[in-house]
C-alpha cells in the first residue's frame, strides 16, 4: 500500500498489527497513523494486555466499554475495531485530537468535569506521548 511509510516506522510488534490496525481505523474514519500510536502507547501492540485497572488487549478496552461497543476485548481484531470506534467518537466529540485522546485514557466525563485534560499524572503523560508517537509515524496534530 502507499502507506507503507508509517509501517516501517513502527515497533516490529506493530508492523505485523499494521494491516488490521489500518482496517481497524479506515472503518472508522480514522488515520490509521492515529489508531497505531494509540495502540503503540496504550498495549505496546501486545492483544494479551492487561493493565492494573482490568483495560484489556491492544487498545485496552474497559470491559464495560467494550460491553457498550459491543466487541470482545479478548478478540485482538475486535478490540482494534472497538478502540478505532471509540477513539474516533472521543475526537469528535471533543473537536480536538488533545482532548479526545484525554477522553479515551480518562474517561469522556473526566474531560468534561475539568473542561480540558484532566490533571491526572497519567492522562497528562499520555497525550504528548501519543501524539510523539503520532508525528513519529508522520500524521499531523
Amino acid at each position: 500500500t502507499s502507506s507503507g511509510s508509517w509501517i516501517s516506522r513502527l515497533p516490529t510488534a506493530g508492523q505485523s498489527w499494521a494491516a488490521e490496525i489500518e482496517r481497524a481505523a479506515t472503518g472508522a474514519g480514522l488515520d490509521p497513523k492515529l489508531l497505531a500510536a494509540m495502540v503503540w502507547q496504550e498495549s505496546g501492540f501486545r492483544p494479551d494486555a492487561v493493565s492494573r485497572s482490568g483495560a484489556i488487549g491492544l487498545s485496552q478496552l474497559m470491559p464495560g466499554t467494550a460491553d457498550g461497543l459491543a466487541v470482545d476485548p479478548w478478540d485482538p481484531i475486535q478490540n482494534l475495531e472497538g478502540g478505532a470506534r471509540y477513539l474516533a467518537w472521543t475526537v469528535k466529540e471533543f473537536g480536538s485530537l488533545e482532548l479526545g485522546l484525554a477522553a479515551y485514557n480518562a474517561g469522556p466525563g473526566r474531560v468534561r468535569e475539568a473542561n480540558g485534560i484532566p490533571n491526572i499524572a497519567e492522562t497528562q503523560a499520555y497525550v504528548p506521548k501519543v501524539l510523539d508517537y503520532y508525528k513519529q509515524l508522520g500524521g499531523v496534530a
